[in-house]
């Protein structure tokens, strides 16, 4: 009897869990299938960064999907921003890095902790695609320490003077000869603490240093090193009062470590389709490759992991809060198991189709190069698993 006066369970779809968000799904299937697919390996080969995919992307809304519909966006959530980069790694990397950098990293940074005459002034272009940005936070001798910056911004006046070098800076130019649009900078004022500034190109002493090139992944990106030599910007360029930059680093990074996330399940995913697809076709000992019991193995257990790692990242991406922070151990979390599955999916992926993995052919060698980034950049292993006992041993409760 109680089972029959239960009020019947309401449908919920993790994946597209509004009909906007179905939407955005099927304009992504399209886009990196006519698009975004056919020029991955070029750009992989040319270290080239593709400008006009990146405007395309712009125009089908793509680029500004979490920012306020009054400046561009379409006013959507993290679980938006999780499909945007999913999608895009599926085909390539690279390039979903480049609109991550962009459309969270700076972006979103600024709808967050911007005034408005400052949103007002970037975030429609930002949007649309006509200017490119990111985030520089770097430093030749600052990794994963990032309250160890190096980069001063001296009060003058109704100024402030930067001084520095940020290195592997995602969008810092476009090409070897042309920086990119916009970039909030994180920089020690004269207290001491950590500020962030938005600097546009154009301004005098702030120039394109070292291009990073042979990189070993993501080279549909173009990585810079980015030089402040006495660079004047004013007062009105600050994001927030002085001394906020740690806390709008810190609320910037659970986005960004979740979307980092989401690119490690995009490569898992297209890993496991050439997998498969491979498993079902190749013959080997008179019989297809489906029917050896390590090949069976590698698929079973690399799509196990896809699951959990997709479940896990769109859990969070649903809970997260863009405004506030709160998210760090799950978007740890996320982070760190979604990149390690995403990269032991491309390595299985390689071991199913033998030496033809090894090819640039089937992809599987590009996305494994590509995958390996993602358990560095954003932070380490290393650094996430340091944040979670952190975390855990203060509030025992995250476990529930």
């Amino acid at each position: 009897m109680a089972a029959e006066s239960a009020a019947p369970m309401r449908s919920f779809d993790l994946f597209t869990p509004t009909p906007e968000h179905a939407l955005l799904a099927e304009t992504l299937r399209e886009f990196v299938r006519r698009e975004v697919d056919p020029q991955a390996a070029e750009h992989d080969r040319s270290e080239r960064f593709n400008l006009a995919l990146f405007r395309r992307a712009g125009e089908l809304g793509l680029l500004g999907v979490t920012l306020p519909e009054e400046y561009g966006g379409a006013g959507l959530d993290a679980v938006a921003a999780v499909q945007v980069c999913e999608a895009l790694s599926t085909a390539d990397p690279g390039f979903a890095l480049a609109v991550l950098a962009h459309s969270i990293l700076f972006a979103q940074n600024l709808a967050v902790n911007g005034n408005e005459l400052q949103k007002k002034s970037l975030l429609p272009d930002a949007a649309s695609g006509a200017k490119i940005g990111g985030l520089c936070m770097t430093e030749p001798e600052v990794g994963t320490d990032v309250l160890a910056l190096r980069t001063r911004a001296r009060r003058d006046g109704g100024d402030y003077v930067i001084d520095g070098t940020k290195t592997f800076i995602t969008n810092g130019g476009i090409d070897e000869r042309t920086l990119g649009d916009a970039f909030i900078v994180y920089a020690r004022t004269e207290d001491s603490k950590v500020s962030a500034f938005l600097v546009e190109k154009g301004r005098a002493g702030f120039r394109l240093g070292q291009p990073w090139k042979d990189k070993l992944g993501m080279r549909a990106s173009f990585t810079a090193e980015l030089v402040f030599d006495g660079v004047r910007v004013p007062v009105s360029s600050r994001l927030g009062e002085e001394g906020e930059g740690t806390r709008h680093m810190m609320r910037n990074l659970e986005i960004e470590r979740l979307t980092l996330a989401a690119m490690s399940v995009g490569i898992a995913q297209r890993c496991l389709e050439i997998m498969i697809a491979y498993a079902n076709e190749r013959k080997s000992f008179g019989q297809p490759l489906r029917e050896h019991g390590q090949i069976q193995r590698h698929v079973s257990e690399s799509f196990a992991e896809y699951r959990a790692a997709r479940t896990f990242v769109y859990d969070v991406a649903r809970r997260m809060d863009l405004g506030a922070v709160g998210q760090r151990v799950d978007a740890d979390a996320a982070k760190l198991f979604a990149s390690q599955v995403g990269k032991r999916t491309a390595d299985a992926a390689i071991q199913v189709l033998g030496g033809y993995g090894y090819m640039g052919e089937y992809r599987v060698e590009r996305l494994w190069r590509d995958a390996k980034l993602l358990e560095i950049g954003g932070g380490t292993l290393e650094a996430h698993q340091k944040n979670l006992m952190k975390d855990l041993s203060k509030d025992p409760s995250r476990l529930r």
